[in-house]
């Protein structure tokens, strides 16, 4: 690897703090390591939406925005200016200082998880040796923006749609957490540098990510499960069922605070990716051994933008589950298969190499799955859905 081409951000910010006052260097340090994670993910946030929109507009045989800009590619920014200049309307009844100070809430945590994941080598703004306790920690306030959105605006749809979605976050935060624990008993660290130090090598061409193991393919399944449902993205974003509770929580905001609660919507699906990538795919480090001259930030963005990808093709594809579907699905099966994988990442830890470690892990993972589905499914009357058209 091309050392200063890898390390060209890192030896940009070290110059810029130099330039200060070495009273203010800290300080400084600080403001430049905001200031990039704000500006990359909140042009990241603009590249996703006509991205998203192009890639829906494809799956569904259609155009996607096509009117601002060539082929349609200024759409963020005519849809930056609308939110910017549209009337922010508060409902005369709403606690105001709440209903503002929400949007807030929801986006802050978001920046704030993504200060500690590792983008490069080198450039993580804050290396914390707790740093996934403190990725989950502010995460956790995402469910008081919520219940503050719905909650101040003392409309019934509000409230109803911030219970549900309190109870979809808090479902499936537990199998995320959990899916999480086998990747820290396996590289025995809460530092998030250091787990991607733990899948550095590579025997032959091939990596040592947590990935290419029976139970870290599971993990990662359940994790960016349990992720898409934290999201709130289809098929779990139940939060905002039109046909049933309008948007949800935010049904009475306008203007940049709608705005504001679709950029936290999006942070937090760019953080929790960036968590999984850590966790699971290796962090910064190459696919495969005679890659690695390629500068690591490139390696987290490409992988970055191959889950986004994953999660418009899921969005794209398959239909919003209901209510008791989801609940079931997050304590029925998810919460019994991420307990289930942490038994299983013992074992592989300490079984002796061989085949064998793969085939009882491989057992233990693939039949606590078949067994859980049949029984999830053992009630349900499922028949083929048959179609009749009008003569």
């Amino acid at each position: 690897m091309d050392a200063p081409i890898d390390q060209i951000f890192v030896a940009i910010k070290h110059w810029l703090v130099d330039l200060a006052p070495a009273e203010w260097q800290p300080l400084w340090s600080a403001l430049i390591s905001v200031a990039a994670i704000i500006g990359v993910f909140a042009g990241l946030f603009a590249v996703t939406t006509i991205l998203e929109r192009k890639g829906l507009g494809r799956i569904q045989n259609r155009l996607g925005p096509n009117r601002v800009g060539p082929y349609g590619i200024l759409q963020p920014v005519a849809d930056g200016l609308k939110a910017m200049t549209k009337e922010d309307i508060v409902p005369r009844a709403a606690d105001k200082v709440v209903h503002f100070l929400a949007p807030l809430v929801l986006v802050a945590p978001g920046f704030l998880a993504l200060a500690v994941v590792p983008v490069g080598r080198n450039m993580a703004a804050v290396d914390l040796d707790a740093g996934l306790l403190f990725f989950f920690a502010v995460g956790a306030a995402t469910e008081l923006s919520v219940f503050m959105a719905g909650w101040s605006s003392r409309n019934k749809y509000s409230l109803l749609g911030a219970m549900r979605a309190i109870a979809q976050m808090i479902s499936y935060e537990v199998p995320l957490i959990i899916s999480a624990v086998t990747v820290v008993m396996m590289a025995g660290t809460l530092s998030p540098t250091r787990i991607v130090e733990a899948q550095a090598g590579y025997t032959g061409i091939f990596p040592h990510w947590f990935l290419l193991t029976p139970w870290g393919f599971a993990g990662f399944i359940l994790f960016m499960i349990a992720a898409t449902a934290e999201s709130n993205r289809s098929p779990f974003d139940l939060p905002e069922g039109e046909s049933e509770i309008i948007a949800g929580y935010y049904v009475e905001y306008s203007g940049f605070k709608f705005a504001l609660f679709f950029l936290g919507e999006y942070i937090g699906m760019f953080a929790v990716s960036g968590l999984a990538i850590t966790l699971f795919l290796g962090g910064y480090h190459a696919p495969l051994s005679f890659l690695t001259w390629i500068p690591s930030y490139v390696w987290f963005f490409a992988k970055l933008m191959g889950l986004i990808a994953l999660f418009i093709w899921v969005r794209g594809t398959l239909p919003r589950l209901r209510i008791d579907q989801l609940m079931n699905f997050a304590w029925k099966f998810m919460l019994p298969m991420a307990l289930i994988n942490i038994l299983a990442a013992g074992v592989w830890h300490f079984a002796p190499h061989g085949a064998a470690r793969w085939l009882i892990c491989l057992v233990m993972v693939v039949g606590p799955y078949w067994i859980l589905g049949r029984t999830l499914f053992q009630k349900k009357q499922l028949a083929k859905r048959t179609y009749r058209y009008a003569e």
